[in-house]
């Protein structure tokens, strides 16, 4: 059994001041319109996923499709992705956290475009060192 907190992840989380997803279920008939939530603000972010903000619980293993708004960005970043985990945010404004894990970057189906991976690096290289040290998140 691993040390408790250790860092699991290959990919370096950063934040951004500012950041929101909006997002919604994969489901086989509904509405690609449909947003199930908007405007979850973002607590960090990395090349792998997102760790966000919500109203609603996640259910674990579910398919999600993102809208990641950046302060300053023309359009929102469309990633898919699966819920690795949602808990309860005790005392807090938003009810819940939520871990997204991004879908492999590719062009076959439900991968998410190879573009949408350089936009991410841009913005970790824009990111990355803009506030404190990056230190891993004991989330």
């Amino acid at each position: 059994m691993g040390e408790k907190g250790m860092e699991r992840r290959l990919c370096q989380r950063f934040k951004i001041a500012g950041a929101t997803v909006s997002y919604r279920r994969a489901r086989l008939f509904a509405s690609k319109s449909k947003i199930d939530e908007e405007f979850c603000p973002v607590l960090d972010l990395s090349r792998g996923g997102v760790r966000f903000l919500t109203q609603k619980p996640l259910k674990f293993k579910s398919r999600i499709v993102l809208q990641l708004s950046i302060p300053g960005e023309l359009a929102p970043l469309d990633i898919k992705g699966r819920v690795r985990w949602s808990t309860y945010n005790a005392g807090q404004s938003y009810k819940f956290q939520a871990g997204v894990q991004f879908n492999p970057y590719g062009l076959e189906r439900d991968q998410n475009a190879p573009q949408t991976l350089t936009k991410i690096v841009g913005l970790e290289q824009r990111f990355i060192g803009s506030d404190a040290p990056a230190e891993p998140s004991a989330a």
